[in-house]
């Protein structure tokens, strides 16, 4: 294997919330309430949209596109979801600082070497706040490509802690067998002080529309009997993709940071678009999504 070269999941296609509008002759992100599933292919007009996108939007209520059904490829749920404190050069995407909270790699003239990372409220590098938490999620959306990934970026505090949480809670619940669960992601709202009331989009992991937790640890026990039987192993394809991610020292590459820039880096000209919305549709919505307890 080619040494500092991190080798990370083949990614088919990209999961968003938004997408990337022309304004002013500048490349601007515009929020959105739903998700958008696209291929790794760019136009004039932005991201080519994937066939699963319209397969799935087609069963959708108003074909708004708000729970995608997937797979976990990995059982432990830090390979599913890699996130970091992360500072990019805005001109080139390179990552120049990458931590964990405790320490970090951190490129210099001299080359990379390690610090401390105190999290970036108390680090003077990341003053002005050029370093924030990078999270990506990578899940199988296609059964006929096993290892094949549609990768979920963001920056977002609340879809990092709420899917850092739920996939820890469903390895537990399910003893380990993370990638045999029926998932979805969903996406959920809520209103902050620092939104100025306005709804906040983030990504939740929950179960499968119309799946308890007894039937969905029943099915995990059932694939992976029957993937153990078919002579699948598990622990040693977690184990491989281990060693890959730690293969190199960053694990994105220079377009991948290119692309984080123009999608996260730019806040100060975020675009918001007007959300047709009323209160009743949110109430609508909300109802939709829970159930009393017996």
């Amino acid at each position: 294997m080619i040494k500092g070269l991190a080798i990370t999941p083949p990614i088919l296609g990209r999961i968003s919330i938004g997408r990337m509008i022309e304004k002013n002759g500048k490349r601007l992100p515009e929020k959105d309430d739903q998700f958008t599933i696209t291929s790794q292919i760019q136009s004039k007009e932005g991201w080519v949209k994937h066939p699963l996108d319209d397969q799935l939007r087609a069963n959708a209520p108003n074909q708004k596109l708000r729970s995608i059904p997937v797979r976990m490829i990995f059982n432990d749920p830090d390979l599913n979801l890699r996130a970091e404190y992360t500072l990019f050069d805005r001109q080139t995407g390179r990552p120049v600082c990458v931590g964990n909270g405790e320490t970090c790699q951190r490129l210099t003239n001299q080359g990379v070497e390690q610090h401390s990372c105190p999290s970036p409220d108390l680090c003077p590098l990341a003053q002005g706040g050029n370093c924030k938490p990078y999270g990506r999620l990578h899940v199988n959306l296609d059964e006929s490509d096993e290892f094949g990934t549609f990768i979920f970026r963001t920056t977002g505090f609340n879809s990092i802690r709420t899917l850092a949480a739920r996939l820890s809670y469903y390895h537990a619940a399910s003893n380990g067998l993370l990638s045999c669960l029926p998932l979805q992601l969903t996406l959920r709202g809520k209103s902050t002080t620092q939104s100025y009331r306005q709804p906040v989009y983030y990504v939740d992991l929950t179960l499968r529309e119309g799946v308890d937790l007894q039937s969905a640890l029943q099915t995990a026990r059932d694939i992976d009997q029957q993937s153990k039987q078919a002579g699948f192993n598990q622990e040693a394809l977690d184990q491989t993709a281990r060693q890959g991610f730690a293969n190199g020292l960053f694990e994105m590459d220079i377009e991948e940071g290119l692309d984080v820039v123009d999608e996260f880096y730019q806040e100060e000209g975020l675009h918001q678009p007007v959300v047709e919305q009323n209160a009743f549709d949110i109430q609508q919505g909300l109802k939709g999504s829970v159930t009393a307890l017996n």
